[in-house]
C-alpha cells in the first residue's frame, strides 16, 4: 500500500534514511511524505501500529525489477536431452550416438538414454541392459550415471548427469 492506500490511524514512520520518526498519524506521515517530494510506502502491515517508510516507490520498484532480472539471468536451466537406440546397434551408429550425448554432458545437459524394444526383443532385455551400461562406460568420464537403467514398459531408461 501506498499514499492515500494507507487507511490506519496510526503508523509508525522510517525515514528514507532509515531514521525512526516516532509514530503518528497517516494524515500527518503523508503530509511529510509529500512535503519532501517522497511516497508513503507500507513495510510492516502485520506490525502494531503498521510500519511506513518514505521514499521514492517508482525507483524502488525499478531496483526490484532489475535485481530480479539479474537473477533470472545468473540461474542455469538445466535441460534433459534424449538419445534413443535399439538393443542390437551396430558400432558405428553406438559411436554417433555416444558422441551426440558427450557433447550434450559437455555443455551441462542431462541426458536421458533409452532403448526401445520392438515385438520379440522383448525376451532380451538383457541386451538392453548391456548397451546402457556400455554407453554410461563410453561417457563416464563426462557424466555420471544418476538413475539406473531400468524397465519401464517397451524401453529402458537411464539418467545421466554432467560432472562438475
Amino acid at each position: 500500500m501506498i499514499n492515500e492506500e494507507i487507511r490506519d490511524k496510526e503508523v509508525r514512520l522510517i525515514d528514507s534514511d532509515g531514521t525512526m520518526l516516532g509514530v503518528m498519524s497517516a494524515k500527518e506521515a503523508l503530509k511529510i511524505a509529500t512535503d519532501k517530494d517522497l511516497d508513503l510506502v507500507k513495510i510492516a502491515p502485520q506490525a502494531v501500529p503498521p510500519v511506513c517508510k518514505l521514499m521514492d516507490y517508482g525507483k524502488y520498484m525499478f531496483e526490484l525489477a532489475k535485481k530480479e532480472k539479474e537473477a533470472r539471468k545468473n540461474q542455469k536451466v538445466v535441460t534433459m536431452k534424449e538419445v534413443w537406440v535399439k538393443p542390437n546397434i551396430e558400432e558405428h551408429d553406438f559411436a554417433f550416438k555416444s558422441k551426440n550425448a558427450y557433447k550434450f554432458l559437455k555443455d551441462g545437459d542431462k541426458v536421458k538414454v533409452g532403448v526401445r524394444f520392438r515385438g520379440r526383443e522383448m525376451n532380451y532385455t538383457s541386451l538392453g541392459m548391456k548397451v546402457l551400461n556400455r554407453f554410461a562406460e563410453a561417457l563416464k568420464d563426462v557424466g555420471t550415471v544418476e538413475k539406473k537403467p531400468k524397465l519401464e514398459g517397451r524401453s529402458m531408461v537411464m539418467i545421466l548427469n554432467p560432472k562438475q
